[in-house]
């Protein structure tokens, strides 16, 4: 790989699964097990083969993205070589993707950015196939899209919400191709051909474009793939990535009237005063947590829970949660940014 890397995140989208929080926020600026989804995604490409040399493109949405992720990549990442484009019509992935056409030449990824995933992306400095697609297989694929292999292990197409079981090789959001420049003219034709899905043109009619023209796509397999696409899925990543070390247990602990859980993620700067927590509670900076028990919930920073009992929860910032005192029966809220409960 001589030509620099292009990293293309699409994070376009309205991000209605996850309202209210997308309200006031784009999606990738949830926070989860102690850093926004974004983070954690960003926190994937360090195994890239010569970081130092990737140029990163964000594709964002009108308003919230475009004002929120520019300033917030520079505060986090001011080193990173990266470019914003915006779109403007939600017309889907390829669309999304010839916008960024300025930026695009070489070799590229596109990696969505509710896409988390266990993976080693240093192999790429010796990749042969045009086009490399990572997926998994999952137990009921059919509301997802499937790679179709032939008998030597090549990609012949893609499927969209496949109506069988048989095949279960999800695609999970991930691809690298060799050439921007074939992409670019597949999406072209794509477009130009009007080869669309309910109004949008989607990357996997493209991928197949190019395989028809000749290119060889392989699959890469992996075995944890995370989705921060949906509150559900958002709690289950909490839960997972925790598990997996991203908990500071130890820590929290030695706060002196708290009652830890482990796993547990909690901000140094969040004041946290006789309170149980855990399992799988992420409590985000500068909180305050009074006479609480809290479980398997995301609180996000600068909220106030006092005297609550929370479980399955995702609080907003800057929120205020109020009870009288906590009850025995722990109360499920999904609460967007600068909302205020009292009594749940």
């Amino acid at each position: 790989m001589t030509e620099s890397l292009k990293v293309v995140i699409p994070m376009a989208g309205w991000g209605t699964r996850m309202r209210p929080h997308t309200w006031s926020k784009p999606k990738p600026l949830v926070s989860v097990a102690g850093k926004t989804s974004l983070e954690h995604l960003m926190d994937m490409f360090k195994t890239l083969p010569n970081p130092e040399n990737v140029e990163y493109i964000f594709i964002l949405g009108p308003y919230l993205g475009e004002m929120q992720v520019p300033p917030f990549i520079q505060e986090k990442y001011p080193q990173l070589k990266a470019h914003y484009v915006v779109q403007r019509e939600m017309k889907g992935q390829s669309h999304a993707l010839a916008l960024a056409r300025e930026f695009l030449s070489g070799p590229i990824m596109i990696c969505f950015s509710d896409t988390l995933m266990e993976t080693d992306f240093s192999f790429l400095a010796k990749e042969q196939a045009d086009g490399v697609a990572w997926v998994m297989p999952v137990p009921d694929p059919r509301r997802f899209g499937v790679a179709e292999l032939n008998k030597e292990g090549w990609v012949t197409r893609f499927i969209e919400k496949p109506q069988s079981l048989d095949n279960n090789l999800v695609v999970v959001g991930c691809y690298y191709f060799k050439s921007s420049e074939k992409l670019l003219a597949a999406i072209d034709e794509q477009m130009e051909r009007g080869i669309m899905l309910k109004g949008e043109y989607f990357l996997t009619d493209t991928i197949t474009l190019m395989i028809e023209h000749g290119a060889k796509v392989r699959t890469n397999q992996i075995s944890t793939w995370l989705d921060t696409g949906t509150i559900e899925a958002t709690l289950e990543t909490n839960r997972i990535l925790l598990d997996r070390g991203a908990d500071n247990s130890t820590e929290a602990a030695k706060r002196p009237t708290v009652k830890i859980e482990p796993p547990v993620f909690i901000h140094p700067t969040a004041k946290v005063e006789a309170a149980v927590i855990g399992p799988h509670v992420s409590i985000g900076a500068n909180c305050e947590i009074n006479a609480a028990v809290i479980t398997d919930s995301i609180i996000e920073e600068g909220t106030q829970i006092l005297r609550t009992a929370l479980t399955h929860s995702l609080i907003g910032r800057n929120c205020r949660v109020e009870g009288q005192a906590v009850r025995q029966e722990a109360s499920s809220l999904n609460l967007g940014d600068n909302s205020s409960v009292v009594n749940p």
